[in-house]
């Protein structure tokens, strides 16, 4: 297992910036063994009955990096692409986000090899609740939370949620998080993620003493994420200039109409043949000129190719994983990019999914703005912490970052010690 999953590229990444982490932190090698490796590797096989009547047979992953701070939290995720190699990198780096943040977590990450696109609801409830009865006696409120991810939403931890609450005999809302608000969901939760990439990037415009009012911005991926931190940023006064999504890339000079656009895409389905925008090169987009750059679709959007090129002040990593190694060396070598790493800079929706989970707990519940104000005072700790462990030991922020988490996990492993 070590070497299949060295050999996927995302989880190769993922690895290698640990080793660099634990090389700079001298962690012990025991400890550093145990930080590196997944405790829990599932993966099943998913047979459904599709509306034609035949069925086919869907392959599924969880990864279930540490329990050793408390459950594991993390996605769900729908895409033709997913693989055991990127779902156990992904529960690696939510294992270091939860550590930074200061969560009670250990990191998780599931995925579902399928392309939702080419299914229909109810095809995609059947393979849901498949899969979450195959998965039922590996997961728990105190064991492993899920959430949404890409090509999954509110819906699809809503059917989750029931088939779990039916084979225990009790609703269980805190199951999972990301979950209608009629059932017991956290106000302020869909747009987490977007609110606190927005909330970072103005963070980061400060240290630079940049304007936030005018601050240009072009951001790629108009899912979830996207979408939000598009429709926050416009309301800080921030100028939306160019947009891509699977259907294309957009660019208006004078700043996007966030709100038309949304009605645009929940129309056609893209951001493609918006008719306040000319359309552009997705590719040429990202090397623009502007004061933030959001990548927020998938990973290593950002290489080795196009990194000496970028031309923007901020890098605000919303998707997880977007700049590879390479790239990464490229940017910290070149000096003049303000980099929040994605660990940090995606953390909002980690952040109030725990918050969910805690109101679900006891069965209390909080308002949009308790919610979102809760947010922002821990992502501006988080941000303070690390440009302080930057600033004493001479580093970057991805390096800072990484090794904040690593470290707290590390810490928690020896001393809890190693059970014979």
């Amino acid at each position: 297992m070590k070497g299949q999953l060295l050999n996927d590229p995302v989880f190769g990444m993922a690895a290698g910036q640990f080793d660099r982490v634990a090389d700079f932190l001298n962690l012990d090698q025991s400890v550093r063994e145990r930080c590196k490796w997944p405790k829990r590797i599932l993966t099943f096989s998913l047979p459904v009955h599709m509306d034609d009547g035949r069925t086919e047979v869907f392959f599924g992953y969880r990864v279930q990096h540490h329990l050793s701070r408390g459950p594991v939290k993390g996605g769900l995720r729908f895409h033709p692409k997913v693989n055991v190699g990127e779902v156990a990198a992904l529960a690696m780096w939510m294992n270091w986000k939860c550590s930074l943040m200061g969560l009670p977590y250990g990191g998780g990450k599931g995925g579902i090899t399928c392309d939702p696109n080419k299914l229909s609801m109810t095809e995609q409830e059947r393979l849901t609740r498949r899969f979450a009865q195959e998965i039922t006696p590996f997961i728990g409120p105190e064991i492993d939370v899920m959430a949404p991810d890409v090509g999954t939403n509110a819906q699809h931890m809503a059917w989750i949620l029931d088939t779990y609450s039916t084979h225990t005999g009790r609703f269980v809302p805190e199951i999972v998080t990301g979950k209608p608000i009629e059932l017991q969901g956290s106000e302020g939760r869909i747009q987490a993620t977007g609110h606190g990439v927005s909330f970072l990037a103005t963070r980061a415009l400060n240290k630079l003493g940049l304007p936030v009012q005018g601050a240009t911005v072009i951001v790629q991926g108009y899912g979830n994420v996207g979408s939000y931190a598009v429709e926050t940023m416009s309301a800080y006064g921030m100028k939306v200039q160019g947009i891509s999504d699977i259907t294309g890339a957009i660019w208006n000079e004078n700043g996007l109409d966030a709100e038309k656009l949304r009605a645009h895409v929940a129309q056609t389905g893209g951001v493609a043949g918006f008719e306040s925008a000319e359309s552009i090169d997705p590719d040429e987009m990202l090397l623009r000129e502007c004061d933030v750059l959001v990548p927020a679709a998938l990973e290593r959007v950002i290489t080795e190719s196009n990194a000496p090129n970028l031309r923007c002040k901020i890098l605000a990593e919303a998707a997880n994983g977007p700049t590879t190694q390479p790239a990464d060396a490229i940017i910290e070598e070149r000096g003049d990019i303000f980099l929040i790493p994605d660990i940090l800079c995606n953390a909002g929706g980690v952040t109030v999914s725990y918050f969910e989970w805690v109101q679900n707990l006891q069965r209390f519940h909080w308002t949009k703005t308790e919610v979102l104000t809760k947010l922002e005072t821990k992502l501006e700790k988080a941000f303070e912490n690390l440009l302080g462990f930057c600033d004493r030991h001479k580093c970057g922020t991805r390096l800072g970052a990484l090794a904040t988490g690593i470290k707290n996990v590390a810490r928690v492993k020896k001393t809890r010690g190693l059970f014979p």
